[in-house]
């Protein structure tokens, strides 16, 4: 459940969702039930009311626990509601959250990007995503940028927070996805692995297989649209369906991403296209030292995790 701020909603409103999907669709007993939450919209109380609604994961975006990085990225929250959030999460009974933090911030040095990891880590997360601040078009900081760390700084920081949480017992699985043993994302593996998914609400993607077509579909993204043709074919906003090249280029664009890279019959499972599609690209790639492979596995090296925009473009 999100993005944006799905706790916003109360607990009676998602409890009311989750048991219509469930009136629909046969969930295994253990399926895993995220809602992201945003640390300025909930309590103790609150939590409580969601993992009685059936939640058992939580996504708290944190970013930074200094008020002034907060301040400088436009959150509504600051250092107290952040360190509240993750006390609730605790007490409401979730042994399952992660935390989003953000590292390369304005004006940010070693030592802080440190500090907000070692503070995260005290909270007892079970999983940690931890992403480099990056300048999107379209938005207020590429309209107006602020100074930012330059790469040999942002490069260090990596380094440094990456060897903190393995120290601590979080395992890089994905390029900026840290878990305990066990804990890693499912819903997040499943993108990665290109498994299909429905997209339901305003804006939302989804990825199809059928037969040997795969088809992404997005609904109406503006709210008060969707929800005059939600229930209906019309909140369909379009549709795509994937030719070779695409199928083979969002296959190595999510796979690849996994720090073990993926079993070589996941490729033809999900593409329905024999391994010999891309076999001159995965020789280029072995040339360069970006993967290593064997009968039933491929991975990214340390060499091309670290150039793994490079290594994506060999397939692309």
């Amino acid at each position: 459940l999100g993005g944006g701020t799905p706790s916003l909603f109360s607990p009676e409103a998602i409890a009311r969702l989750l048991a219509g999907i469930r009136q629909r669709i046969a969930l295994a007993p253990n399926a895993e039930v995220t809602l992201e939450a945003n640390p300025g919209t909930v309590d103790t109380e609150r939590f409580r009311g969601f993992r009685a609604a059936g939640v058992n994961r939580l996504s708290i975006g944190i970013q930074s626990f200094d008020d002034d990085k907060l301040k400088a990225l436009g959150r509504i929250h600051g250092r107290a509601e952040a360190l509240r959030a993750a006390e609730a999460a605790h007490a409401a009974g979730f042994d399952n959250f992660n935390l989003d933090l953000m590292f390369g911030l304005p004006g940010q040095a070693l030592e802080q990007a440190l500090a907000d990891v070692r503070i995260a880590i005290e909270q007892q997360p079970t999983h940690l995503s931890v992403y480099q601040l990056t300048i999107e078009p379209n938005t207020l900081f590429h309209a107006k940028p602020p100074v930012l760390p330059d790469d040999d700084a942002t490069w260090d920081m990596q380094q440094a927070l990456q060897a903190l949480l393995a120290t601590n017992g979080y395992r890089q699985y994905e390029v900026s996805a840290y878990a305990q043993l066990g804990r890693e994302c499912r819903h997040n593996l499943n993108y990665w692995q290109f498994g299909d998914y429905l997209g339901i609400g305003a804006g939302a993607h989804g990825k199809i297989t059928t037969g040997n077509n795969i088809t992404r579909r997005w609904k109406l993204k503006r709210p008060e649209d969707y929800l005059s043709k939600a229930g209906t074919p019309m909140a369909i906003g379009g549709e795509q369906r994937l030719t070779h090249a695409d199928v083979i280029a969002e296959f190595m664009l999510n796979a690849l991403r996994l720090t073990n890279g993926f079993p070589t019959a996941l490729f033809t499972e999900r593409t329905g296209l024999a391994l010999d599609a891309v076999e001159a690209s995965l020789r280029h790639a072995e040339q360069r030292d970006f993967i290593a492979r064997n009968a039933t596995a491929i991975r990214p090296t340390e060499q091309g995790r670290r150039f793994l925009n490079n290594l994506i473009e060999l397939f692309i």
